[in-house]
């Protein structure tokens, strides 16, 4: 079960219902969001949304775990792929290296 916050007082410790959540902690109940079916909408940091194949530069300084290096403000990317699951939205090498990211650190460059 994927581990999904309260949107009241942020804990991740739920009960599922078959039509809706509820929060041990503070009792909060939600409705469960309709599951979309289709291929994943990516969007970038300031909403432009992504496709495979689009170029990609970074926004912000970002060290790479488990490395010495840092992706800096303005790298670009090759071709990026989209995820179509995972904690990861896009793929893509940067500065030799293979890499997933989260959309919300990049944004699209326009060809």
């Amino acid at each position: 079960m994927p581990k999904i916050p309260c949107p009241v007082c942020t804990v991740d410790e739920i009960i599922q219902h078959d039509d809706h959540y509820e929060c041990v902690t503070c009792a909060h109940e939600w409705e469960k969001p309709e599951e979309v079916e289709g291929p994943r909408v990516v969007k970038d940091a300031f909403g432009n949304i992504l496709e495979a194949g689009d170029i990609v530069q970074m926004i912000k300084d970002k060290k790479l775990t488990g490395t010495s290096k840092v992706l800096k403000s303005g790298m670009k990317s090759k071709p990026i792929r989209i995820e179509q699951d995972g904690d990861h939205e896009i793929t893509c090498k940067m500065d030799g290296v293979s890499i997933g990211l989260k959309a919300m650190y990049v944004k699209k460059v326009n060809p």
